[in-house]
């Protein structure tokens, strides 16, 4: 009876993330140049559920997807960064695999809510031109 009480209770407690999370997320981005920290970048975050935009240093709310999150962001048409984030699974898809089986697991993924970004995201950002491997110019002389 003991063993029949605990597993009904892990059962309630775990659930499944799109019952008991959230298919949102907020997000932090800040900008960083050089080792400063730069504001006023304008910043967008993309994956397979949308498109958000963030003024660095600030914050967003995202869909949640099991796809990753492209940061992209530019300050003054001078400087650019790029940044790849990486979904992972949260505690509450795991619970559905091991107690629950693969119908939560699906269920979790295609809403996404199973998932995670960080919850904070540094963009470093780099002049156009070293972005791009393009060396700066430099004034050649003239021969007479």
């Amino acid at each position: 009876m003991k063993t029949l009480f605990v597993i009904v209770t892990a059962l309630a407690v775990t659930g499944c993330a799109s019952v008991i999370g959230t298919k949102l997320q907020p997000i932090s981005v800040q900008t960083v140049q050089d080792g400063n920290e730069v504001a006023g970048a304008a910043c967008t975050l993309t994956n397979d559920a949308g498109k958000w935009f963030v003024t660095s240093p600030g914050s967003v709310t995202v869909n949640k997807s099991t796809g990753d999150l492209a940061v992209e962001c530019k300050k003054d048409q001078t400087f650019v960064g790029h940044e790849m984030v990486v979904s992972k699974a949260n505690g509450s898809v795991w619970g559905n695999i091991i107690l629950g089986g693969g119908i939560g697991y699906i269920v979790d993924r295609n809403t996404g809510a199973g998932f995670d970004y960080p919850n904070s995201i540094t963009v470093f950002l780099k002049r156009m031109g070293d972005a791009i491997g393009l060396a700066p110019t430099t004034a050649q002389p003239q021969a007479q």
